[in-house]
């Protein structure tokens, strides 16, 4: 599999392979968010395509990713189980919490959850 566009409850996904390349740096972000000008509003990347220094809030590299979908105009699903990482990490659960109530960044255990959050906006 390859990451792919889908419409998914009315909205144009880019659904990130799990198989594909970590997102390591900046710029394998940028290289997302240039995959989704393809027609995507949202850019669902499985957790396991994020470095570890996604979760690690002291290396300020979660920060810098949110923000370029931001200052793109993209939303940003991290979809997967991230539960080790948010026991470990209070300002993780705090930054989890409060993306998740917003409607540009979110945090879902899976793709299930990501259609059903899809769903409630539609």
């Amino acid at each position: 599999m390859t990451d792919v566009v889908e419409e998914r409850s009315g909205v144009q996904v880019l659904m990130c392979d799990p198989a594909g390349p970590k997102v390591a740096t900046t710029q394998d972000a940028l290289d997302l968010i240039g995959s989704a000008f393809l027609g995507a509003e949202m850019v669902a990347v499985p957790a396991e395509r994020l470095d570890e220094e996604f979760f690690s809030l002291g290396t300020r590299f979660a920060g810098e990713i949110m923000q370029k979908f931001v200052n793109y105009r993209l939303r940003l699903a991290v979809v997967g189980d991230i539960s080790q990482h948010l026991e470990a990490s209070s300002a993780l659960r705090a930054l989890v919490h409060e993306s998740n109530r917003s409607d540009h960044i979110w945090f879902v255990p899976d793709v299930d959850a990501l259609d059903a959050r899809l769903a409630a906006r539609a």
